[in-house]
């Protein structure tokens, strides 16, 4: 037995097993000599539903994520248009899962994977498995053209989410400062790219600011004349969900403002603007919405992938020549009654649970099960008491789609916290059409520079 970093280790002839004691405590922790270890890689929906269904196997679980917290994504647009702060749609792993004994979190950055030794290389070490979850999810997808995301950035992240925020604050505070009528006009012009429900959320957040929130906070300024322009490639907004939906989410975007613009592709974007279509949109902040690619740890499995580079998985969610392994979520290609399983929070979460079982089954001798989505709609919300959802058959829209996506919004939120801070932050918007959350962080000269005239550098002064 020796002393090594901070605790006491003792080997005892398995592959990476040990077990440590607190020398304070002198309590003995569940790292149990010779269970089986399943590393997780990823602690988004589909990873931690994964550990939390391995709370009662006879298993050791690790979680490896490069941040320490969870992130409920779907509630990203909210920090970005500074309705909530981070910390409300944010929790630490840690958190999670102190309780449960047989799981341990190591904050890493997973490299690539050798499923025939099973070792998970990290940017600083190897991790040995038995069992193997990759739940690494996706990023943005700009299509073969990387140059545009200093320009346009997306939203996958709680950093990608305060940079919007501090991109579009700064953008009314330049345009207040400005003495040009086309530069006033090209900072008051928000340009989405992309009408998932990403882009039709943000849309709808930015044309409230403007219209509700920020009209008695300037002097020189109208922010209620702020251009929020949503543009997609495709014949139609939300393509995801019914014609009916996306009918009525275009109607009610329109009637708080927004410009909605379909079939049209972007070509190109820099500081100052966006062509779209062949035609040139002046806009000093534009923001991505438009695609996610699958994360590049799925390429080092050696198995199939997809035209958007996913793993095509097996129907248990195993992969393909790959013994032991899993991968889920957003990373993984399946299909479920013969229909493309989405890229939504429900579906990974399904996806780790049933991962979870499976794996359980092998450990005790038992065949696995295929997957099964159960589908239980889509919602997506455009404003207050604005939204749109596809339930089944059923189709809705407007306050009664608005309450039921509040609903499932605050019921998926991890942690009693969370949930309270969220009714009272949008009870407080509802009533007051105020939010809190409007604070710009870091250095705010390199946004201002970014895309400026040099002529008018000097001139950017109130007279």
């Amino acid at each position: 037995m020796e002393w090594t970093d901070g605790k006491f280790e003792t080997r005892a002839g398995f592959r990476d097993c040990r077990c440590a004691f607190d020398p304070f405590r002198s309590e003995r922790y569940d790292l149990i000599v010779g269970q089986q270890h399943v590393v997780i890689i990823g602690g988004g929906f589909a990873g931690i539903e994964a550990a939390r269904g391995l709370g009662k196997a006879p298993v050791r679980v690790t979680l490896v994520d490069r941040r320490n917290h969870y992130l409920f994504q779907p509630l990203l647009y909210q920090v970005a248009t500074a309705a909530l702060n981070p910390s409300d749609i944010a929790s630490p792993i840690r958190r999670i899962l102190r309780r449960q004994r047989n799981a341990s979190v190591i904050l890493g950055d997973a490299i690539s994977i050798d499923p025939k030794k099973k070792i998970v290389q990290l940017a600083d070490g190897e991790l040995a498995y038995d069992y193997l979850i990759v739940a690494a999810g996706a990023t943005h997808s700009y299509f073969g053209h990387e140059e545009w995301m200093e320009a346009a950035p997306g939203l996958k992240t709680l950093e990608d989410a305060v940079e919007i925020r501090r991109r579009v604050l700064v953008a009314y505070e330049a345009a207040e400062r400005e003495i040009e009528v086309d530069e006033i006009a090209s900072w008051m012009t928000f340009v989405i790219i992309g009408a998932g429900p990403t882009g039709v959320e943000m849309a709808g957040a930015l044309s409230e600011i403007s219209r509700r929130v920020l009209e008695r906070d300037f002097r020189k300024i109208d922010p209620s004349r702020a251009r929020i322009i949503l543009i997609e490639a495709g014949p139609r907004v939300l393509p995801a969900m019914s014609a009916e939906s996306s009918a009525s989410a275009q109607r009610q975007l329109q009637r708080l403002g927004v410009e909605v613009i379909t079939d049209s592709p972007v070509t190109d974007i820099d500081d100052r603007g966006v062509t779209h279509g062949g035609v040139r949109t002046e806009s000093r902040t534009v923001i991505w919405a438009a695609g996610v690619a699958a994360s590049e740890l799925g390429k080092s499995l050696g198995a199939e992938l997809d035209r958007a580079g996913r793993v095509i998985v097996n129907q248990d969610l195993t992969v393909p020549g790959a013994e032991g392994v899993f991968v889920i979520g957003d990373l993984a290609s399946i299909k479920s009654d013969g229909k493309p399983v989405p890229g939504l929070s429900p579906a990974a979460m399904q996806e780790g649970r049933h991962a979870a079982k499976n794996l359980a089954r092998i450990i005790r001798g038992e065949p696995t099960l295929p997957f099964r989505y159960w589908d239980k709609g889509t919602l997506a919300t455009i404003g207050k008491a604005a939204a749109v959802g596809d339930i089944g058959k059923l189709r809705v829209s407007g306050l009664v789609a608005w309450l039921m996506w509040l609903f499932v919004h605050i019921f998926f939120l991890i942690g009693f916290r969370n949930r309270f801070i969220v009714i009272v932050e949008w009870a407080w918007i509802y009533l007051r059409n105020d939010r809190g959350a409007r604070l710009i962080t870091g250095d705010v000269e390199p946004l201002l520079e970014r895309g400026a005239k040099s002529e008018n550098r000097n001139r950017m002064l109130v007279k």
